[in-house]
């Protein structure tokens, strides 16, 4: 079943009613990320800085000089949202303290989500309009942009707040293509095969691959159990939470099923997510630590926790190219199209990385992030450009908001502008300016397309 988030529908009438709250909330936050920057009582303690820092140092932008941009396709994770369990869960057990007030019910985009896609949209919208790729205030009649989402919530109202950004002169629709709140199957990270040898295979290499680093999880977990007071929880006391151990996970791989977790990782994720959740939507960094004056340091221990759960579940080679195989299928797809001019997708962190596994990337650095691999509202662009004499080539860059950028709920622009790393593709040669031609870009998508079929051959 294809659904159009059309107008008139209940849901478009909320989130057009939030959009609108939105916009608003990006000037006055905007304003007030200002002030509370220079304000004296901050934890930082900086009485002198009274304007918003630039976009991160080291990263670069998305324009090519000398090229003529073509077509855009964006893969992007949604924007902040709730914790993915209820404070009825875990979360009620496992620290004494208070969560954060959510605006949202668990899993779904917060009010502050909405306003920082907003800002992200427009940011896109702006550079679209420098680049000569749309005319201002664009609105198109044909099929030349698509803003596509997974059919959750937090997907759906991160492409509609992306979109009114994007496109503030026109009602664009929101396609999605399952049931209101369920997993579309292109957007589903799950394994659509799983034999025996398969299974042992990928157990291997998931261990082969981050076994090591779970084994060094030690001291991140004894920082969460810290800021949490586990010691001090109903969960500890019962017994129905234990402290994080570095041997107890496994990876569960069944056709069918996304990949799954036992064990503390599962536990730590949850806890470790929602605390970083909590440092980008409190004020006050101290109180998102529960009381303790973390260092940016122990926030990015924190949440190494929960990228090594993404990463031990989505990131294994075996794993990536089968469960990204349908949605490298609608890229490719998206980037042959010869009426597209902007294609938006929209999903999860876990699309994300296996894409970006399948596709074999270089490793990279994020700075500005607490989040190593795709911070929260981040977005793999591809973006198809013309040179001078008509040759095709591509450009493919992880764009993300600052972890300043996200708790200041900054107004993105050309002076203060969002993070832009470059990713290299191992093995792919690039020109002098650091391009792909088409035909290798390409390649590179059928060839991680196709090694679905070898698996399912090797491991029959």
């Amino acid at each position: 079943m294809k659904n159009i988030l059309k107008p008139g529908t209940a849901l478009k009438t909320v989130l057009w009613t939030l959009a609108g709250i939105a916009l608003l909330l990006v000037l006055l936050f905007g304003a007030d990320a200002l002030d509370r920057r220079g304000d004296s009582s901050g934890a930082s303690g900086n009485t002198d800085k009274t304007v918003a820092t630039a976009g991160p140092a080291d990263t670069g932008d998305l324009s090519n000089e000398g090229y003529t941009l073509e077509k855009v396709v964006v893969l992007s994770r949604h924007n902040i949202r709730s914790p993915l369990v209820s404070k009825e869960s875990i979360l009620g057990v496992i620290t004494p303290h208070e969560w954060f007030a959510w605006s949202s019910p668990a899993s779904q985009l917060s009010v502050k989500g909405g306003v920082l896609e907003t800002a992200m949209g427009q940011y896109f919208r702006k550079w679209l309009e420098d680049e000569g790729l749309f005319p201002e205030n664009y609105q198109p009649d044909d099929e030349s942009v698509r803003i596509y989402a997974n059919s959750k919530q937090r997907t759906i109202a991160t492409a509609r707040f992306f979109s009114s950004g994007l496109l503030p002169a026109m009602n664009e629709d929101v396609e999605y293509h399952a049931d209101f709140d369920t997993m579309d199957p292109v957007f589903n990270p799950k394994f659509t095969f799983a034999s025996d040898s398969y299974r042992e295979a990928v157990e291997a290499q998931v261990k082969e691959e981050f076994g090591d680093d779970l084994a060094e999880l030690g001291d991140n977990y004894e920082l969460l159990e810290d800021v949490l007071d586990m010691e001090e929880s109903d969960g500890f006391k019962d017994g129905s939470v234990t402290e994080f151990k570095t041997d107890d996970t496994e990876i569960i791989v069944e056709d069918g099923a996304e990949p799954a977790l036992t064990g503390s990782l599962k536990n730590g994720c949850s806890a470790s997510d929602a605390l970083v959740l909590q440092y980008y939507e409190e004020d006050d960094p101290v109180e998102a630590g529960f009381g303790n004056d973390l260092s940016e340091e122990q926030w990015k221990d924190i949440c190494e926790i929960k990228d090594l759960y993404t990463e031990y579940l989505f990131n294994a080679p075996l794993v990536a190219v089968n469960v990204a195989n349908p949605l490298l299928k609608e890229m490719l797809s998206e980037m042959d199209n010869n009426e597209r001019e902007f294609s938006f997708l929209c999903g999860h962190d876990s699309n994300l990385m296996s894409v970006m596994s399948a596709l074999d990337t270089e490793e990279y650095e994020l700075p500005g992030a607490i989040e190593r691999d795709t911070p929260i509202g981040s977005k793999l662009v591809l973006t198809k450009w013309k040179s001078k004499d008509g040759e095709e080539f591509w450009d493919i860059d992880l764009v993300y908001q600052t972890a300043d950028q996200l708790r200041d709920v900054t107004v993105l622009s050309e002076e203060d502008h969002p993070g832009v790393v470059d990713l290299d593709l191992r093995g792919l040669d690039q020109n002098s300016d650091g391009l792909y031609t088409d035909a290798a870009i390409k390649g590179r998508f059928a060839e991680a397309i196709g090694r679905y079929d070898s698996i399912k051959a090797e491991y029959k």
